[in-house]
């Protein structure tokens, strides 16, 4: 078996978007069974993303999102170009300078 441990500020974040999705989804007006029914799920595992429970799959939250409206805000999850400690870690390996120049061969001079 498994000994995953979510770090505490992950479980918050996840309980976090739980809360967001309940609430988006009560601005709508619809209950837990109307929404789980347009996704296609259960209702107690709705209930559960709502509740930010860590075993729901993540393409159950992403097609809950998409049902609410809310799938462009994924565009900014995990993006490369947002990624700051990424791309200096990337710059950092890079070479501090080019090669030697290298002379050209004569050997086909015609």
């Amino acid at each position: 078996m498994s000994k995953f441990v979510m770090p505490p500020q992950a479980t918050e974040q996840l309980a976090q978007l739980g809360r967001r999705i309940r609430v988006a989804r009560i601005r709508r007006g619809w209950s837990i069974a109307d929404l789980a029914s347009k996704v296609g799920i259960n209702r107690n595992t709705l209930a559960a993303l709502e509740l930010g429970k860590p075993g729901t799959a993540v393409g159950v939250c992403f097609t809950v999102l998409w049902a609410l409206g809310l799938d462009r805000s994924l565009d900014a999850v995990a993006d490369p170009d947002s990624d700051l400690h990424g791309k200096a870690l990337e710059a950092s390996r890079r070479p501090t300078r080019a090669g030697k120049a290298r002379k050209a061969s004569d050997d086909y001079d015609f």
